[in-house]
């Protein structure tokens, strides 16, 4: 038969009768359905505040070469030596006074799960089953690789991780992915993954932020002279180095700004949680606000938009230090506005983020399920 004669014989078979389901063989493991999976991942928490507990977590979490970048040979005794026997015991006093006593655990922990939930439920509405919700810490409990091994028992082939860091920084959504590739190393089946990027200037986040600090001040009987934006520090010498953080920062406080419409200098931001004696991101947030105080800015608000839960930085560093530091430099009236935490302004937008960095993998998942329940081999 020559070639055309070939061709025409192929146009005579019809597309259905090459896709007719082909039947699992009778001794065919059970396969689950295909799904595609996420998981939303935090910085982490100690199991309890008792100094051992605290020991485990800081260690894991100070032995992290993204988050101190010194030589192991200098670090390992300093850590080992000093702060390992001094830390854990204040750490834990810090966290005791902020500790979820009826569930027992941090504040971290309760809302990273109610946010994990939510956006479950807010995927599910939208797709049924076929996007399966986890989350995890990357130090600490629940641990990373065991989530993405629970997502991939699930059947979920295609996974996203969600590093809930609204600024980029190696010390925390390089790390925290880092663990995630650590687990895909000890898999033979590996699921395909995309990473979530930083969301510091998504409209949605900004959105909610700005709702945030109109709802919090609309239920004050003053109004706030300042709006001070509070993120983490960094040691100066990363941003140096090339980490972007800090210019993630300064323009989420802008688009915040911007956003709110209020007169130049009402808000501006600042960094907190530094130790050592290194130069870290400036300003300072406990020399901010003395500042302010001294200033005539005596009623000041401050929120922490590089947080997406409440947590030890916020609940106990701001409303317990930051806001001594500022009362004592002559200040009169402080108020924190939480996190975006669990609201549901920030549920739909991360399950709207979700979404987005989805996209063709949700449709996809559908199909394979579709195409699953017609008993077609799938392994």
């Amino acid at each position: 038969m020559g070639s055309a004669g070939y061709y025409a014989a192929r146009r005579d078979i019809e597309v259905t009768d090459i896709m007719q389901p082909i039947p699992k063989p009778a001794d065919h493991p059970p396969v689950p359905a295909r799904r595609v999976g996420v998981l939303l991942m935090n910085l982490g928490t100690p199991e309890a505040t008792d100094y051992w507990s605290m020991r485990r977590y800081l260690k894991e979490f100070l032995s992290d070469p993204r988050v101190i970048e010194v030589p192991k040979a200098v670090w390992w005794p300093v850590l080992n030596g000093i702060i390992l026997t001094v830390r854990p015991g204040k750490s834990g006093h810090a966290y005791k006074s902020i500790w979820n006593e009826e569930r027992n655990e941090s504040p971290l922990k309760t809302v990273t799960r109610a946010q994990a939930e939510g956006v479950a439920a807010a995927l599910a509405a939208r797709h049924g089953d076929s996007v399966v919700v986890d989350w995890a810490m990357r130090y600490g409990q629940p641990a990373v690789g065991p989530a993405i091994q629970r997502l991939k028992d699930q059947g979920c082939d295609r996974i996203l991780l969600f590093p809930l860091y609204p600024q980029y920084s190696a010390t925390t959504t390089a790390t925290a992915n880092d663990q995630a590739f650590r687990q895909l190393m000890t898999m033979r089946w590996q699921p395909a993954v995309r990473t979530v990027p930083a969301y510091h200037d998504e409209p949605g986040y900004i959105e909610a932020l700005a709702r945030s600090v109109v709802r919090h001040i609309a239920a004050l009987d003053h109004t706030p002279d300042v709006l001070l934006a509070s993120f983490h520090g960094l040691p100066k010498v990363y941003l140096d180095r090339g980490d972007p953080y800090h210019c993630f920062c300064v323009k989420t406080a802008r688009l915040l700004a911007e956003r709110l419409g209020w007169e130049p200098g009402r808000v501006q931001y600042s960094f907190q949680s530094r130790f050592g004696k290194a130069e870290w991101l400036k300003p300072y947030t406990d020399k901010t606000v003395e500042e302010l105080a001294r200033a005539g800015k005596t009623k000041i608000a401050v929120i922490a938009p590089g947080f997406s839960a409440d947590c030890v930085e916020t609940l106990e560093e701001i409303q317990f230090q930051v806001k001594d530091a500022f009362m004592a430099a002559g200040g009169e009236r402080f108020t924190y506005i939480p996190c975006l935490n669990d609201h549901p302004d920030h549920v739909i937008f991360l399950a709207d983020l979700v979404e987005r960095e989805l996209g063709g993998w949700v449709d996809g998942a559908e199909a394979r399920a579709a195409r699953d329940a017609e008993d077609h081999v799938t392994a």
